[in-house]
């Protein structure tokens, strides 16, 4: 097949020379339809060659046939989803090799057993958003505002890989302070190799390494180290980094530490949509292209917003030197009144809903799995659990689950207004004119989100009828102005009394939403780089002059 989409190497933390990309045109039936469909994009998007949202819970069913290269059976066959929503179950030869249940996470089969020489996928999904039971985020039955249109089916690559008899399962690179920690599953014998640090044997399959005079990682010096490890049988390439995040204090007020200094966390809420592949871009290199485009104006965190990306984002992230605040995907009902107008202009009521113990259990679950996936990425710096109290509940306990899975990074329990008590930072959103509330307590002040102020650029609008944000202006001049006026009025004058970071809604706009810094089709950037750059050194001279 020529030109398969999106073919680069899916797992960038753990490659092996085996890989056969299955990316491309596969059979494709859904209710009434019978044809094709470019994987890996979602049939509701255009890239797909579809472009139509199939009835809740209807079976989509995808096809294609395969044969192995020569020689590339090594012993084991492992078939790699990156990810479908929701609910996948996976045939090879008519014979079943698992499911998979989750939206969000890859899943990996071992298909072995089931081989011929000329063989035959069957990928059944099917997805239902009337339950509200898994997590779904930013996903809706009718698109509008800040929702947006539903993603089902496959949308990351589906690959396939050779492994011997014996191999490295899992491979997790733990950074802690200035060491980091290589663990391989199972406790396999032998050596993680580092260029420029030397070989390392494995005890009981892990070793930490400490390095003497350490590069630290960080965006303005995004350092990765490369290694390798090597068993009797299995090989595997991957890169870490060393980089400390620390609580401290700096004149009198708590602050995030990033490599045992305060650190402004400038940042932007990035949704990662797509106009013509909603959930995946339509080549990997886009995600370059933000990543890059945001620090040419001075920014250095992106809030990834209740999505979990494929692994070339992150690694993107790793490479270039972007922060990711990570959010997880949320589950259960929403409600407008509750849960956003009335917290919006400083109002809540108790919280009384999410108790469903399966919602519960659906979150927690998707929640851990996001963090087992994504740990070993050096660029995520914070977790965030829940967002405006969408499917929010049990805080406390949510954090303590966190904490166990993962206590090197922060953890925003509850980004916005409905607060608790066990999270490392005080996580505010503030819009409109609500000010006076930010005010820094016992914990890192962090502004989660604010912002959101609009510039339609004709040409460029998903719906040119209609639009969504907060506060219009209408050259990109006032944009310019009312941007550098808010954080200088604002946001400058909090950061000498404890705010640690800001993140601005949002990298781009997003269907109907118009409040990005680009376009919905990435075509224009509505700031100039100039006085963005100024501002962001601002920004950091105020917290560590």
């Amino acid at each position: 097949m020529v030109n398969i989409p999106w073919d680069v190497y899916p797992r960038p933390q753990m490659k092996r020379n085996s890989y056969v990309n299955l990316n491309g045109i596969w059979a494709f039936s859904a209710e009434d339809y019978t044809g094709q469909i470019t994987v890996p994009f979602c049939p509701e998007s255009k890239l797909s060659g579809i472009g139509r949202h199939f009835s809740e819970g209807a079976p989509l069913v995808y096809r294609r046939k395969f044969s192995l290269p020569e020689g590339f059976n090594k012993g084991r066959v492992l078939l790699h989803i990156g990810a479908a929503d929701q609910i996948a179950e996976i045939y090879v030869n008519q014979t079943s090799v698992g499911t998979h249940t989750g939206g969000y996470e890859s899943m990996t089969f071992d298909i072995t057993a089931a081989l011929q020489a000329e063989n035959e996928l069957t990928i059944r999904v099917t997805d239902d958003l009337r339950r509200f039971q898994l997590p779904y985020g930013k996903q809706t039955q009718t698109p509008g505002g800040m929702w947006y249109t539903p993603v089902s089916g496959i949308w990351q690559t589906v690959w396939l890989e050779s492994v011997p008899e014996t191999y490295i399962e899992k491979l997790s690179a733990e950074n802690r302070d200035y060491s980091v920690t290589i663990s391989v599953t199972p406790a396999l014998a032998g050596k993680v190799v580092v260029p420029e640090l030397g070989e390392f044997p494995l005890e009981n399959g892990k070793v930490t390494i400490t390095p003497e005079t350490p590069h630290v990682w960080s965006p303005e010096d995004p350092y990765l180290y490369d290694f390798s490890v090597v068993t009797d049988t299995d090989k595997v390439d991957s890169y870490f980094a060393i980089r400390s995040l620390e609580i401290g204090e700096a004149d009198g007020v708590p602050r995030l530490l990033l490599n045992g200094k305060p650190y402004f966390f400038h940042g932007l809420l990035d949704q990662g949509y797509w106009p013509d592949g909603i959930f995946t871009p339509p080549t990997p290199a886009d995600y370059k292209n933000d990543i890059l485009a945001m620090k040419r104006l001075g920014f250095n965190t992106l809030r990834k917003h209740i999505k979990v990306e494929t692994e070339e984002f992150y690694y993107q992230c790793d490479k270039l030197g972007m922060i990711v605040f990570q959010d997880m995907v949320n589950n259960g009902k929403y409600s407008f009144f509750r849960d956003t107008a009335l917290p919006t202009f400083g109002m809540k009521l108790p919280q009384t809903s999410h108790k469903d113990p399966e919602q519960r259990a659906n979150f927690l679950t998707g929640m851990l799995s996001t963090v087992n996936q994504l740990k070993s990425h050096p660029c995520i710096c914070l977790w965030t659990i829940f967002n405006e109290g969408w499917g929010q509940f049990a805080g406390d306990d949510a954090y303590h689950l966190l904490k166990k899975a993962d206590d090197t990074r922060f953890i925003d329990a509850a980004s916005g207004w409905f607060r608790v008590e066990k999270t490392d930072v005080d996580s505010r959103h503030i819009y409109f004119d609500l000010w006076h509330k930010l005010k820094p307590g016992k914990k890192p002040l962090l502004l989660s989100e604010f912002g959101g102020f609009t510039h339609a650029v004709q040409g460029h609008l998903f719906d040119p009828n209609k639009s969504y944000g907060y506060g219009s202006c209408k050259t990109p001049e006032a944009l310019q102005e009312r941007f550098d006026k808010l954080y200088r009025d604002h946001v400058l004058p909090m950061i000498p009394k404890g705010l640690c970071g800001a993140v601005y809604t949002q990298i781009s706009d997003v269907e109907q939403e118009i409040n990005g810094l680009l376009t919905y089709d990435r075509a224009v950037c509505k700031m100039e780089s100039e006085p963005m750059v100024r501002l962001a050194a601002d920004l950091q001279k105020a917290i560590c002059p």
